[in-house]
């Protein structure tokens, strides 16, 4: 298949891409390479650094004419969203409305949207969320994520655009940020194998459902196959809290530093774990990697990243 992979040069789409084109796709990408990374990108696939909400990206959209396209270019930093509801609108929904009317327009045959079911479900029981959950997002991030969703439905009513909306919980594993409002994994073993203090924000109790970015990918090519159009959490469904994964990466690293905590942040989840069984039925999936051998792996990669 001829597929378009937005956000391609990014930590969990540069996988995705690479994938794909393991199994014999044809793979564009499209980054503008404001958050993502030359190094990350596969060589193999056709590159554009264009911005999504650029008519440039609709234009090439129509210029390719893929058969799917893989939507993950985002603006993904919470804050951010917060401080500029602006900017992240303009990304996360504007951009993605600018793909979408290509899309409909060239035939393409499917959308896979990586949406989040951390940032949309909110801070309500039941724990693990089902798709069913209500959504009550508390960011502008995660209301754009949730829009995206809800546009991704308009088109398949009004055009018969399929998609597979992916919610995912906490991502992480090589090539993850470690800057910014990156994932804590990802900090948090910078600054261990830097001989600094991790920090953790309040107590450490918040709880999250670390997925790593391996799984997520298999779940990126089982959607390519699936009939089922909506969405579809891709998690765990096991909490841990951010006390526990600080104490297995510090024994990973076998440092000796301890953690120090920070100030709560203001407004962030107390718990966040997404029930998967629909995956199994849909996608045929479930994560494979347990979180301890997923770390192990992660901290590997960083260690080679950055040679002490």
């Amino acid at each position: 298949m001829k597929i378009v992979v937005t956000g391609g040069a990014g930590f969990i789409a540069s996988h995705i891409a690479d994938a794909y084109i393991d199994r014999g796709h044809e793979v564009h990408v499209i980054d503008d390479l404001s958050t993502g990374q030359k190094r990350n990108l596969n060589p193999s696939a056709k590159i554009s650094a264009i911005d999504i909400a650029d008519p440039k990206a609709a234009k090439l959209i129509a210029e390719i004419k893929p058969d799917v396209l893989n939507h993950h270019a985002a603006q993904m930093d919470v804050r951010r969203s917060v401080a500029d509801p602006s900017f992240d609108a303009r990304i996360n929904i504007i951009g993605f409305i600018n793909l979408l009317e290509a899309c409909k327009d060239v035939g393409v045959k499917k959308v896979i949207f990586s949406s989040s079911g951390g940032a949309i479900y909110g801070d309500r029981e039941p724990i693990p969320a089902a798709e069913e959950h209500e959504t009550l997002p508390l960011s502008p991030y995660g209301v754009s994520k949730l829009t995206g969703e809800l546009y991704l439905g308009y088109y398949h009513m009004a055009f018969g655009l399929p998609y597979v909306a992916l919610r995912y919980a906490n991502v992480y594993g090589p090539r993850q940020s470690t800057l910014g409002e990156a994932g804590v994994v990802a900090i948090f073993i910078a600054q261990l194998l830097a001989g600094k203090s991790p920090v953790i924000n309040g107590d450490g109790k918040q709880t999250r459902d670390y997925v790593f970015v391996g799984d997520v990918v298999r779940a990126n090519v089982a959607a390519l196959d699936t009939d089922y159009t909506g969405a579809v959490n891709i998690g765990t469904g096991k909490e841990t809290d951010v006390v526990t994964i600080c104490k297995l990466l510090r024994d990973g690293v076998g440092s000796p530093v301890e953690a120090i905590h920070g100030p709560a942040k203001l407004g962030e989840q107390r718990r966040s774990c997404l029930e998967t069984a629909l995956a199994r039925k849909v996608l045929g999936w479930k994560a494979d990697v347990e979180l301890k051998e997923g770390l192990e792996q992660t901290i590997a990669y960083y260690r080679e990243a950055n040679p002490a």
